[in-house]
Formats: structure tokens, sequence, C-alpha cells
């Protein structure tokens, strides 16, 4: 079977750049996305997502080969289908796969005979089988033997434009060999090499691998980043050093936390699957702790860094947060460690603005840490607002500010991921996060 035609279900980070990766290739694609104002835009020829220009969507629009739509019914005149909708977790950080299931649901009602349908959403070990078999199923057919089933995970890397959706390697593993070959063969169109496994599980397992992975590494060095800061050695320098080292060693960086889809994620899902076999995830729960615990310390950082330099308390004071998208040069801003420092400042009754060139509104509260849910909006960064500051928390290091600017202008720095450095200070004491505070003037 060509697999020519296929379905993309959710249009997002993950969604969209698949969707128009196939229609690169001159396969016909469906977009399927329950957001009305997002089709509507993707069909105008407006990209939602950074990561992917207007322009190529417009280009995929005027061959045909796609287009977006909130009707499953659409997915009838397709071969293949790929899931790639959100699964956060909830306040308990439990797994949440209401949107995956709602998926598996739409595509109930048109599920034939032939059909292969791919679930890419990151998640624990047996969703693939557990969760979305039985769903799809409830239509009379057969995985295995009616239709064919695999999980392949998602790699996308938001920002980077070295390793994409076209040449990145994929890891795929169905519920039969044949589902396997079949998934291997549609996903190896896209030019990237094709990593088949003996099961969805080992598949779901090592997209949880790849991520757990960074999370324990980010994890060691933001503990080793507080304990320089009471050692009086900059954490940063060390690192520098360590990766002189070629071999046995990678580098990995201190910051305000972990964001994204991902990394904050996984490590709780697996976490939560595991107790199902009477096992607890010690050290993995462990480096979520830590990473977790990072936005409070950056804003007892910026707590101590007032009292000692501008003699003054966090209620009433004006903070000016630079940057809240999860990592730099990306316009997302899911689970950013910004917002919860945010959300931390307003409740110890700082006055709170931020500025990202890339994020123009973003919401923080509506939890146990901020219960007044608020959308704030970015501030231009302008000299009035730097001088406005009683401090700068500098939450993602985008390239697009200009920090030599900031730090002549302002009075007093917070940098939690380094941006400052090389710069010498000028007006503003510069606090970073890792290293020994600077000496009063």
């Amino acid at each position: 079977m060509a697999d020519d035609r296929i379905g993309v279900i959710g249009l997002g980070y993950v969604g969209l750049p698949l969707a128009l990766a196939f229609a690169e290739v001159e396969c016909e694609v469906i977009g399927v996305d329950v957001d009305e104002g997002k089709v509507r835009s993707l069909m105008a020829g407006r990209s939602p997502i950074r990561d992917v220009p207007s322009e190529a969507l417009r280009a995929a629009l005027r061959t045909g080969r796609f287009q977006a739509t909130t009707d499953y019914a659409a997915l009838q005149a397709v071969e293949a289908m790929f899931i790639c909708v959100p699964t956060p977790y909830d306040a308990m950080r439990a797994p949440d796969l209401s949107y995956v299931k709602a998926a598996a649901e739409g595509i109930v009602p048109y599920l034939r005979r032939g059909h292969l349908v791919i679930l890419q959403s990151t998640t624990y070990p047996g969703t693939t089988e557990e969760v979305v078999r039985p769903i799809l199923e409830r239509s009379g057919l057969r995985a295995g033997e009616d239709f064919d089933l695999a999980f392949s995970p998602e790699r996308i890397d938001p920002g980077n434009r070295e390793w994409t959706v076209r040449n990145t390697p994929k890891v795929v593993g169905g519920v039969t060999p044949r589902s396997t070959a079949r998934a291997a063969a549609l996903l190896s169109r896209l030019g990237a090499p094709v990593h088949p496994v003996s099961s969805p599980r080992v598949a779901e397992m090592s997209k949880l691998l790849e991520n757990i992975f960074r999370s324990v590494n980010i994890a060691l060095v933001n503990e080793l980043a507080l304990l320089c800061e009471r050692m009086g050695i900059d954490i940063w320098e060390v690192i520098e050093a360590a990766k002189t080292k070629p071999f046995g060693f990678m580098a990995f960086y201190p910051g305000p936390g972990v964001g994204g889809h991902c990394i904050p994620v996984d490590p709780y899902y697996l976490s939560w699957k595991a107790r199902e076999y009477d096992f607890y995830t010690k050290f993995i729960e462990l480096a979520a702790e830590v990473n977790q615990a990072m936005p409070f310390h950056v804003v007892h950082r910026v707590e101590e860094a007032l009292d000692r330099f501008a003699g003054k308390g966090l209620r009433g004071a004006r903070v000016l947060v630079l940057g809240v998208a999860f990592k730099r040069e990306v316009d997302d801003a899911r689970n950013s460690p910004a917002g919860r420092i945010i959300e931390l400042l307003l409740e110890r009754g700082a006055e709170v603005v931020y500025h990202d060139p890339y994020v123009p509104r973003f919401r923080v509260g509506g939890n146990v840490f901020r219960q007044e849910e608020r959308e704030l909006e970015s501030v231009p960064l302008e000299e009035g607002w730097l001088r406005w500051a009683d401090v700068v928390v500098i939450a993602t290091g985008h390239r697009a500010v200009d920090y030599e600017r900031v730090v002549r202008t302002a009075r007093l720095v917070v940098d939690t991921c380094n941006a400052t450095a090389g710069i010498p200070p000028r007006s503003a004491l510069v606090v970073r996060l890792g290293a020994p505070m600077p000496f009063s003037p």
C-alpha cells in the first residue's frame, strides 16, 4: 500500500511540521484540529508556530497537498493517520491522556480496513496497546489484522534549525511486524533513517529515556550550581573547564528550571506507570524535584540581591523579567519556569512586567501558587522600563536581547542563564545563578 494520503490529528508544534513535511514529499495531507481559530488561520496561510514559516504553509496550500479542518470525517479519505496531540499532566502530576483518548474516539467512526494509525504523542509505555488500541477496536476492527497500529515518538526540538522532522532519525514499533514495517516505510519517505523496534512499548520507553536523560543531567548541574554559590565557585567556569575533556563528558547547563512539553512532564509519566509494577523511580523523581525547585531558588536569589544591593525586600519591588519562553529563540512558553518565577514574585508582593521578543502574551496563575489568573503583555525593552525596574531578572537568554545595554542601563540584574557572560559590569550589579555574589559597591 502506497499510503500517499496522510491524516494528522493535532496541528501544533509536532503535528504541523509533520504535516508539511509529508506535503513536501508529495503526499496529500489532511490536518485535523479542534481549534477552529487555528484551522482558519492555517487555511489563510498564517502559521502559528515560529519554526514553521508562513511561506512554507502557503506553498503547501497552493499545491493543494495540505488542508486543515475540524471535521474528523475528512479522515475517511486517508490511508494513514498520525495522532500528534498534547499529553500534559494534571495538578497532581498524573498523566492526562484526555487528548489522546479524544483523538482515538474521533477516529473510530471513520476507521476502515487497511488504515494505518501511528501515535506520536509522548507517553508512558503501554499507552498504544492499553489505551489507544481498545478505543479503536470499538469500531469492530482488530489492530494488526484489519488495520495497522504503531507508535513512533516525536523528536521535535523547537528552535533547532539543524535537526528537523525531515532529517532526525525515527524510532517505530508496531503491534505486529506488519504494522512496524508499514509505519517504518511511511516514515522513511521523509528522508531520515528509521530504527524499527520490537513493540510500541519499547518505542514509548525510548522517548522517555531520551528526555529523562536530559532531566537527570540538568538536575545534576543545577544541584552543583547551588553548591558552587555557597562555595564561592563559578559553575559556568567549571563547565567550560570540564568540556575540554574529549571523552566521557557531555556539557549540561544550569538554569531557572526546565520547561517545554517533554522534560518537565516525562519523568512523572514514567514514575506514575512504574507504581503499577510496585516500582518507585526514586532517582528520576529526585531529579525532577531538583529541577522543579529551581524557580523557588531564583526568587530567593532575587530577594537576596535586592536586600544586599538595593536595601529593600520583594514587597513593592519592581521586577522586569527578560524572557518567558522555555528556552532561547523559541516562541513556546509551555511549562516555562518563568511562569512559576513570576507567580512567586507576585505572591510576595512584587510588581512584575516582562519582555520577550517571541511571546507577546503570557498567562500566569490559576493554580496553588497564584490563584488569581492574569494575562501579561510583553513590554518594549526600552530605557524607561530598564530604569523603572529595581531588578531585571534574565529568565531566558534570547540572543535578540542586547544584554550590554541591559547591564549598562539597569541598576541590578539577576542572570539565571549566563546571558551576561563576558560583559563587564557598568551601572548594573550582576548576580549570576551558580556564581559567587559580587562585592557590594
